[in-house]
């Protein structure tokens, strides 16, 4: 019956690429489109926007850079958007990322469409605390005055918009993370050990400085100094356009001597995950909640990552994996020989914890629910 109740009804997702809505939204829209609500996606068009399409939904383009602070082009974004809100008059909107949260936020209440602002992580401005995030913080203000809810991904997060007098507390939702199916990222296949087989360390990221990229290759030179033979794997994608984007240069120069295996980007995860002993990330970017943490905890693959927002949220110390000191590469190499001289059974135990704790406290069952509860609280009441 839910289908004929929401078949007129059309939801609007609005992020900063097809991809990232793709892969961090994809199990909310099919669970949208098996409810009976139409979707449509606005975003700029990549490789990922057939994808979506082919999944059910409508995909539109829209041009617009989430990484200038171009007043000119960003006033055009909100005309573009209040354009295409006013043409398709979406019955509800899930903003993501600062531009779309801001001027989509706006251009829906300009077309009295309600919406969703979701905060997936402060950022780059944040951590500055430059002009950026004082011109950035003025704007959600403004913004977010006129949202349904605003939906964080971890308590720090929402304490900091709260204390900023940014948003009202009674706006505020706190998601576990953006979810993680843990049906797709499941441990069907048990790994063989093979003897003499190289001990493997993985990171998958966006390819910038404050994910930790050089801690980790700093952390390998400390290993190799102490005769460890063991493989630092990596993968991800570079944003050249980035202020925080490392370099081809740096990555050439960490290949060359032998510290990071950089494997490129991989639409699936799963294969490296399988061949992993354990997966690092010791990132000091403001977070959400990392999606690659989920990914690997529901792996059954130990972690180590920082004690940051968003990461030291996935972990329980000594029990799912190891936390480690920010911006402390000699401390991050200790966790990881600690993780190293472990018995197998014990990284397995380790591994087993992690996804027990990920199905209780991040599945996607929870993030499904809290989208559909809105949806039919705020479309149908």
């Amino acid at each position: 019956m839910a289908g004929l109740t929401n078949q007129n009804k059309l939801i609007a997702f609005v992020s900063n690429s097809a991809w990232s809505v793709y892969n961090f939204r994809l199990d909310v829209i099919r669970c949208l489109l098996s409810e009976g609500y139409q979707v449509i996606v606005i975003a700029p068009d990549d490789q990922y926007s057939r994808f979506l399409t082919q999944s059910g939904c409508r995909f539109i383009h829209i041009d617009f850079d989430n990484k200038t602070a171009n007043p000119l082009s960003d006033w055009l974004l909100y005309r573009r958007l209040k354009k295409l809100y006013r043409q398709y008059r979406p019955d509800f909107i899930f903003h993501y990322v600062a531009k779309p949260n801001i001027y989509g936020s706006m251009a829906a209440a300009a077309e009295k469409i309600p919406s969703v602002a979701v905060i997936t992580g402060l950022g780059y401005p944040f951590a500055q605390k430059n002009w950026l995030y004082w011109t950035l913080k003025l704007l959600y203000r403004k913004a977010l005055r006129h949202t349904n809810e605003v939906w964080f991904l971890n308590n720090e997060d929402a304490k900091v918009f709260i204390m900023e007098k940014i948003v009202n507390i009674e706006k505020v939702k706190v998601l576990p993370g953006e979810g993680v199916n843990t049906d797709h990222f499941s441990p069907d296949h048990q790994r063989e050990p093979v003897e003499n087989e190289v001990f493997t360390f993985l990171m998958s990221t966006r390819l910038l400085k404050s994910k930790g990229i050089s801690l980790y290759a700093d952390a390998a030179r400390i290993l190799r100094k102490k005769n460890y033979q063991v493989r630092f794997e990596l993968i991800g994608f570079f944003e050249t356009h980035h202020p925080d984007s490392i370099t081809q240069e740096d990555l050439n120069r960490w290949e060359q001597e032998g510290l990071i295996h950089y494997c490129g980007f991989a639409r699936d995860v799963r294969p490296f995950l399988q061949r992993a002993d354990c997966f690092v990330f010791p990132s000091f970017y403001n977070e959400g909640v990392p999606r690659c943490l989920m990914e690997a905890a529901s792996m059954e693959l130990p972690i180590i990552t920082s004690f940051n927002r968003g990461c030291k949220e996935v972990v329980l110390n000594n029990s799912t994996g190891y936390i480690c000191k920010m911006h402390d590469p000699f401390d991050l190499a200790d966790k990881m020989e600690k993780m190293i001289n472990l018995l197998p059974e014990d990284r397995a135990r380790m591994g087993k914890n992690g996804r027990s704790l990920v199905i209780k406290k991040f599945s996607m069952e929870k993030v499904l629910d809290e989208y559909v509860g809105t949806l039919q609280f705020d479309l149908h009441d």
